[in-house]
């Protein structure tokens, strides 16, 4: 009886463990999916920004917050440095209150 019980487990424990193994890189697939959709949706944003406000030649306040915080979950996402470029000429723009106008 122990033998069968020693053999059953050598039998279900590489199995086990290779469904485990198997599940983790399904995830790890799932993860680089969402993180890979995550910055490209980010990088259209940043870009649309970029584009808008520095042919205003200024930025509101509420949108200087949002690309700001963009811009940093793109970078720590892994985002090329063309996001770097578009962010430090952001940072030249006048960043105006909300309601503000000229």
């Amino acid at each position: 009886m122990k033998d069968i019980i020693s053999q059953s487990y050598f039998i279900a424990l590489p199995i086990l463990l290779g469904y485990i193994v198997w599940l983790l890189k399904q995830q790890k697939r799932d993860r680089d999916a969402n993180s890979t959709g995550t910055m490209l949706l980010l990088r259209v944003q940043l870009i649309e920004y970029h584009d808008k406000y520095t042919s205003l030649g200024y930025i509101p306040s509420y949108v200087y917050q949002n690309y700001c915080e963009m811009y940093e979950a793109y970078h720590t996402l892994g985002g090329n440095g063309m996001a770097t470029r578009m962010w430090q000429e952001i940072q030249t723009l006048p960043v105006r209150k909300e309601g503000y106008q000229q």
